[in-house]
């Protein structure tokens, strides 16, 4: 097996989907041993038989997935349908570790998986995280901490139902888990964040919890209208949705940051509240976030990646991106999704659109994190 091998169907209930995803499979070779499961929140209740007869048919074969408000797969989105999407790879078994559920921080690794991590030395994740766990960002601390060098990337399951994630022969929730790769996988990733800072970033020199008090010594409002512009400035309820704050990451080397809502402003005392806390973070700047600037973005990350595969076959791909893109950004025909395949070519992609971004163990949102095998 070169290309992982790549199922999806929708619009039927669980058991239909999953027969018409195997007979996409066709005959899967022996050596498989990998597969990515995604499937719509919908399917919640129907994701333990699903998994039960796909551990019947692939018995080789470990599971990881969750649920979504949305899935996708090679320039394919599911919307407000009940979908499924697989992707199955032929990694060796000694090159990857699945991660049980995690929900403790203090001790996120048994003892067998972290002598093998030990073993690896360098490990590579991908996660699924539950959002309604307020300890989620915590325990993805924590794992990448018991680690000896690792790279941490992944999403938080999206539901109206249950976040159930599956991981290996259980359907859980409540914690974080996923898979480990040693360095023997070859990976490349980036993400993209789809906003444009508004200017350079500014002392945070006065904060209260999320609401930042001052700027550069001076009212956080004031200084955001100047950033904004006069015809904003004048109507700040034209704002929301359109401008963000963005917490710059300290040592970055690329001028990455975290782009967090604007969560309310104080006219009268001049502050304004962000949908974080300001604890640790010394600098803030103002973005703003349309479709022009997503597509961008993504395209300048798409090349990004284009230049680090230097035309190597990607053999797979898993993209987790935020629901507050895809169609609401992009528009109802799976232009993100199309914008993959423009500009790396077709191959075998799965995924969905979470509650939370995680890239370099960092929780985002409104990124889309894409990882490829090669």
């Amino acid at each position: 097996m070169q290309k992982f091998m790549l199922a999806h169907a929708a619009g039927a209930d669980g058991a239909t989907l999953l027969e018409r995803c195997l007979a996409q499979l066709g005959s899967v070779p022996p050596e498989a041993s990998i597969g990515f499961i995604y499937a719509s929140d919908g399917l919640a209740a129907q994701l333990p038989p699903i998994l039960q007869r796909l551990r019947a048919v692939l018995p080789g074969v470990q599971w990881v997935g969750s649920l979504g408000m949305a899935v996708c797969a090679s320039g394919q989105e599911y919307y407000d349908t009940p979908a499924l999407v697989l992707l199955v790879g032929d990694l060796p078994t000694e090159a990857f570790r699945l991660l049980p559920s995690v929900t403790q921080a203090a001790a996120p690794l048994a003892g067998d998986l972290r002598a093998w991590s030990e073993q690896q030395g360098y490990c590579f994740a991908l996660l699924h995280g539950d959002p309604s766990n307020t300890a989620t960002p915590a325990l993805v601390e924590a794992i990448g901490a018991a680690l000896p060098a690792a790279f941490l990337n992944g999403g938080l399951t999206s539901s109206n139902t249950m976040n159930h994630q599956v991981v290996g022969a259980a359907v859980i929730s409540g914690g974080v888990s996923g898979v480990l790769f040693g360095p023997t996988v070859a990976v490349v990733t980036d993400h993209t964040q789809g906003c444009t800072p508004l200017g350079a970033a500014h002392a945070i020199t006065e904060a209260e919890d999320n609401i930042a008090v001052t700027l550069d010594h001076r009212p956080a409002l004031e200084v955001m209208k100047q950033e904004i512009g006069e015809v904003l400035a004048r109507d700040l309820q034209r704002i929301a949705g359109y401008i963000f704050v963005g917490l710059p990451i300290a040592h970055s080397d690329t001028g990455d940051y975290l782009v967090r809502h604007l969560m309310g402003l104080d006219t009268r005392n001049g502050r304004i509240a962000v949908g974080d806390y300001l604890d640790g973070h010394e600098r803030l700047l103002f973005c703003r976030r349309d479709g022009n600037t997503a597509r961008a973005d993504m395209r300048q990350m798409l090349e990004r990646i284009k230049a680090r595969v230097g035309g190597r076959p990607i053999r797979g791909g898993i993209y987790v991106t935020c629901l507050g893109r895809g169609r609401n950004q992009f528009g109802d025909d799976a232009e993100e999704l199309r914008l993959i395949g423009e500009v790396l070519g077709e191959f075998p992609l799965a995924g969905f659109f979470a509650n939370g971004e995680l890239y370099n163990g960092r929780l985002y949102g409104y990124t889309g994190v894409l990882t490829l095998f090669l």
